[in-house]
């Protein structure tokens, strides 16, 4: 179908994935802070962004983003705004770990943590000069042009996150139960991802 080494890109894959990024944090962020059902929600949220790469790749919108400097900026301001938004949101809020088994049950929270995870992901630039660059190692040359190697690939790297991000998330939602009953502890929680936020959303808008 196109696709070379497919199973040394699967371990680059995991190994790329591994490797402690925005992302990563955001899916640690919602497992402890609230709970095991909200870290799976944007484990999904954020590899879905990953498909909507594969996608862009795929058709070559990609490529227009890397050669097109006011469209790059144009999706690193947007995203960037959104990821500063997230962590003033998050920094006000007062303690999710208190009340932590009701708001897991609030199905309108766990839609807007798969949200949040696509938006998070899909409005990354980055992500998408990734995948433009690292997915051709992997890709016949007279097979450049077809959108399914790509697919193909972009279903396989999203699969691999999903898997690692819910290990991810089923280890750090046991921190989450045990400290949910600590009021204290969650809104420290909250400060402190609140802020790393802000920070990775303000060098997101440096970015080059």
């Amino acid at each position: 179908m196109g696709v070379e080494n497919f199973i040394t890109f699967m371990i680059s894959a995991l190994l790329f994935i591994m490797t402690p990024g925005l992302d990563t944090f955001f899916v640690l962020n919602k497992s402890i802070a609230q709970g095991k059902r909200s870290g799976i929600h944007a484990a999904l949220g954020v590899n879905m962004g990953v498909l909507t790469h594969t996608l862009f790749a795929a058709l070559g919108i990609s490529v227009l983003l890397a050669k097109s400097a006011f469209a790059f900026a144009g999706v690193k301001y947007l995203g960037a705004a959104y990821i500063i938004y997230l962590g003033v949101t998050t920094y006000r809020k007062k303690s999710d770990i208190a009340d932590l088994e009701a708001r897991t049950e609030d199905e309108k929270n766990v839609k807007s943590d798969f949200w949040s995870g696509f938006l998070t992901n899909s409005l990354n630039p980055k992500v998408a000069l990734f995948f433009i660059a690292f997915f051709p190692q992997f890709i016949a040359v007279n097979e450049m042009q077809n959108p399914v190697p790509y697919v193909l690939l972009g279903i396989t790297y999203a699969i691999i996150g999903v898997v690692w991000y819910i290990i991810l998330t089923l280890c750090a939602s046991i921190f989450s139960s045990k400290i949910k009953d600590k009021p204290d502890a969650g809104k420290l929680l909250n400060k402190i991802g609140g802020l790393a936020f802000i920070a990775m959303g303000i060098k997101m808008a440096f970015s080059k």
